[in-house]
């Protein structure tokens, strides 16, 4: 007689285990195995393996001819940009995001954009009815978009209803997890639910060469919610990202088999919905009408595309005894604490009787190591009250021993600072000789630095 064997599902690396375990023998996560059904076990398969019966594979070499697989421009070119230059036939895609970030007004966007373009397009919502979608489209001005919608959680009515026609250019469901399969048992939203869901909407898509966009909700610590298999399951994933005070949103490319992950798609949050940022160096610049202590400008990288961010610093002194306050906005908290420690060690200053706060202006974060030079003038400026002209900017790596390093792409990082009317650039001695039109200072230690900020060369 058959019989249901149960087994134990890893959630983040996906490893199988016979009973439960508080931690995973493979990734060393605590709390991540989750009862899961096998398939069925016969007598047969019990007494048989699989290494006869099957049909041959064909093998073929890493020389043989590769055909590139055709993309669907979104008609939005930042979208576009962080997708690696558009949707791929038959790929699934998936974009995660905080609630009100925008994830359903983007897509509604672009599928309003292909569809113009006579491709059927089909727009599935699980969260809300088809009126409010409805409602939604008319507030954006994309009211007479012939976008076919439909408002469905049931992944078999969706396929049914797909097969009776052709096949749609572009596919969007809004959201995974609250689709439902009648072939598991168990509430939407749950990991089986979500993993046997996107798995029959990705055959599809396959087979059909639909191109495929899921939305997928996020947890409290801003990664996608449900199984880690997920995010292996899909060609691309997409991360919203941006504060719901701040009008500007990022979307980035965590993982694409089409393309790269170091490219970002600039928005501004309006009322006639998201609108394209060509500039994104504006929205991080604040006017600098005349000079302020503790503010530099860091050329940022992402990408292939250089961003101007403003980094302000602010250090206050306090009474003899009282333990200093480190704050960090935008930026690592550890590296602003090595950073303050170079200073100390290597430069002479003393920041133990001062709190200490940073921040990224506009809600940026910045991960570029490129991002030291400017931090530590930033500090300095602060603690000694003496402003960096305004027209200046500053990059390059600080390390242990004070030396300053050079860093990748500094001429694209100095071409955007010029373009932006920036005149000066504080750099690493090694980038002084490159030709930018801008004027540049080198420096071999952060003490040079700190000397010329002081004013004592």
């Amino acid at each position: 007689m058959a019989k249901v064997r149960k087994r134990f599902v890893c959630q983040a690396c996906g490893s199988v285990s016979s009973r439960w375990q508080g931690q995973c023998a493979d990734c060393a996560e605590w709390n991540t195995l989750v009862e899961d059904t096998s398939a069925v076990v016969t007598p047969f398969s019990a007494r048989h393996d699989l290494r006869s019966g099957g049909r041959a594979v064909e093998l073929v070499g890493l020389d043989a001819d590769v055909v590139l697989p055709p993309r669907t421009g979104t008609g939005i070119k930042e979208f576009d940009r962080a997708l690696g230059g558009g949707l791929v036939s038959g790929s699934a895609t998936l974009i995660g995001g905080d609630p009100g970030i925008g994830k359903s007004t983007l897509l509604l966007q672009a599928a309003a954009h292909i569809a113009a373009r006579g491709l059927p397009v089909a727009y599935i919502s699980g969260e809300e009815a088809a009126d409010q979608v409805r409602l939604r489209a008319r507030r954006l001005g994309l009211g007479a978009a012939p976008v076919k919608l439909a408002a469905a959680t049931s992944v078999r009515d969706i396929l049914t209803t797909l097969s009776e026609s052709a096949p749609p250019a572009l596919l969007v469901i809004d959201s995974i997890q609250t689709m439902h399969s009648d072939l598991i048992e168990g509430a939407p939203g749950t990991v089986s639910q979500v993993r046997a869901s996107a798995q029959e909407l990705i055959r599809f898509v396959k087979e059909t060469g639909t191109a495929l966009v899921l939305v997928g909700h996020v947890t409290k610590d801003g990664s996608i919610a449900g199984p880690r298999v997920l995010e292996h399951m899909v060609d691309t994933v997409l991360s919203f990202e941006g504060e719901r005070s701040h009008q500007y949103r990022i979307l980035r490319a965590t993982k694409n088999r089409f393309g790269g992950t170091d490219e970002i798609g600039v928005f501004a949050m309006e009322e006639e919905g998201l609108s394209e940022v060509s500039n994104p160096s504006a929205l991080f610049l604040t006017h600098r009408g005349e000079s302020v202590s503790g503010a530099t400008v860091f050329p940022a990288l992402e990408g292939t595309r250089p961003v101007l961010v403003e980094i302000q610093a602010l250090t206050v002194r306090l009474a003899s005894g009282a333990t200093p306050r480190r704050a960090v906005v935008g930026w690592d908290s550890g590296r602003l604490a090595m950073i303050l420690a170079v200073l100390e060690a290597r430069c002479g200053l003393s920041f133990s009787t001062a709190e200490v706060y940073l921040n990224i202006a506009g809600g940026y974060r910045v991960s570029d190591p490129a991002a030291d030079m400017a931090v530590a003038a930033a500090l300095v400026s602060a603690l000694a009250e003496r402003p960096v002209a305004s027209e200046t900017v500053a990059f390059g790596e600080v390390s242990l021993s004070g030396e300053l390093r050079p860093v990748a792409h500094g001429a694209l990082r100095l071409k955007e600072a010029a373009k932006l009317g920036f005149k000066r650039a504080l750099v690493p001695a090694s980038l002084s000789a490159e030709k930018s039109g801008m004027a540049l200072t080198g420096f071999r230690t952060l003490g040079q630095l700190v000397d010329h900020l002081l004013g004592r060369q």
